[in-house]
């Protein structure tokens, strides 16, 4: 059967379980999105409270900041497959819910903000089991594609389900959009029921809390993954407010409220889109310091120059730049995450850069917000902008080969560079998977599916003692 050339951008799409989850979680996403602005709007009509619109968007995303390093340690614990089959049917349950609330006009702002809290908790608890099961999907080499590509497919998601939403409510009103929701989710559940995965390695601690404070260990034994967590933090609380703070841009500064809101989320998200595209390549060519270190120095320049913009076209223009270098960022800090963590810590050590950016998000921007209301929002981003530039040159200046951590070797097994994706990963079809991860001998706690024995070395638990960069 002759294989369909793909551009190296599309690489990981090759392999049919992650193309077929890439495509179940791009039309779950497309629906999580129409969801989120029907509620936002239904709550802001009926109590015409500012308030009440705040809390239900909180209630969405706090959860992260606290049960994210749950969901990581169930991914390292139980049977990732498990995880999200039960995490997703909870949230399908919730959004029909919803659907039947708002058909039967009883979906009281309360109500609708427990339905999102709840949400929002089994995203929390499955998000990280998501993330920690790419690397099983797709070779080694494909792995940075495959996470931008699923960064991607989030931001496609972001531009196209709200004008959806806008259509769908208009017509047949918010029930239809919440019914959306509820039918995008059965296609996460009948991708993740048909792929087959390794099961987890033995568990070796006694408590989920002891699981946490062991990925946690490792993450702090491991110099690069040091500095993927420092930068990231730098990243969260000084550059990723410009996100929260793009309404307020659009009102106070251009004067075009909605139409210039939605013009920026449009251009930021379609230049994410096309980092997404972008990164696999870049990896391949420069690796992952260079691209790292190359789009976090660019990064404070184009928010100053978004901050600048003087026209509505240049803050377009300006955001479509910041919103492709913020998500190569992004992406880096995951994929390097993944590829340094063992297979049994990797859920929680991607747990740990959820809780980070879950909590330094949102006080970066009620910092920043508060900040701008005394000295302006054109201000306000071009300070984040020089206060991150001047973090990263004193780095640069006091620790020059802090960078050098990036480049120590990765986890996982060495790969032949000539074989061919089936002899790599065996993930060519879905009834016949091999994990490409190495695998700790012993007795497994897996749930039958995939016990296959990976063709692959042994590999020890102890974190790497490498040296501080």
């Amino acid at each position: 059967m002759t294989r369909v050339a793909l551009p190296r951008s599309l690489a990981p799409l090759r392999h049919r379980p992650f193309a077929l989850l890439w495509a179940g979680a791009f039309t779950s996403n497309v629906g999580t999105w129409m969801e989120t602005v029907g509620v936002g709007i239904l709550v802001t009509t009926t109590t015409h409270q500012a308030g009440w619109t705040g809390l239900v968007a909180a209630a969405a995303f706090v959860p992260n900041a606290f049960l994210g390093p749950v969901g990581g340690a169930l991914a390292d614990r139980l049977p990732r497959r498990r995880v999200l089959l039960t995490t997703t049917t909870v949230q399908t349950a919730l959004a029909a819910t919803l659907t039947l609330l708002a058909a039967t006009d009883n979906a009281h702002p309360g109500v609708v903000a427990l339905i999102v809290l709840g949400a929002g908790c089994a995203m929390a608890l499955g998000f990280p089991s998501y993330m920690a099961l790419l690397p099983d999907l797709v070779p080694r080499d494909d792995l940075p594609g495959a996470v931008a590509l699923s960064s991607a497919q989030w931001n496609l998601g972001r531009v196209i389900g709200p004008a959806l939403a806008g259509v769908v409510i208009g017509f047949g009103g918010f029930e239809w959009a919440f019914g959306f929701n509820t039918l995008s989710f059965l296609a996460v559940i009948a991708v993740v029921l048909s792929l087959r995965l390794p099961p987890p390695a033995p568990v070796q601690e006694a408590s989920i809390f002891a699981s946490i404070r062991a990925g946690a260990r490792f993450a702090r034994s491991d110099p690069g993954l040091r500095v993927v967590i420092a930068y990231m933090a730098l990243n969260s609380l000084l550059a990723a407010p410009f996100i929260a703070l793009v309404p307020a841009v659009a009102l106070k500064v251009f004067g075009n409220g909605d139409f210039g809101t939605s013009l920026r989320v449009t251009a930021q998200g379609i230049g994410a889109v096309l980092m997404g595209l972008s990164l696999g390549p870049l990896f391949a060519r420069f690796g992952s310091r260079r691209v790292l270190l190359g789009v976090l120095g660019g990064l404070p320049l184009a928010l100053v120059a978004y901050a600048a913009a003087p026209t509505l076209a240049a803050g377009v223009v300006t955001i479509f730049v910041v919103g492709f270098l913020y998500l190569g960022a992004l992406s880096s800090f995951t994929t390097i995450a993944q590829l340094r963590a063992p297979a049994e810590l990797r859920g929680r050590v991607l747990s740990l850069l959820m809780v980070l950016l879950g909590t330094l998000y949102p006080l970066g921007s009620v910092l920043q917000g508060a900040i701008a209301d005394r000295v302006g929002l054109r201000a306000t981003t071009a300070g984040a902008g020089v206060l991150m530039a001047a973090a990263l040159v004193a780095v640069r200046l006091l620790r020059p080969d802090l960078g050098r951590a990036l480049d120590e070797p990765e986890s996982g097994p060495a790969e032949r560079s000539d074989a061919r994706p089936g002899e790599r990963d065996g993930t060519d079809g879905l009834d016949h998977y091999e994990s490409p991860e190495l695998v700790v001998p012993g007795e497994r706690a897996g749930d039958g599916i995939g016990n296959k024995e990976p063709r692959s070395t042994q590999r020890s638990n102890e974190a790497p003692t490498l040296p501080n960069p």
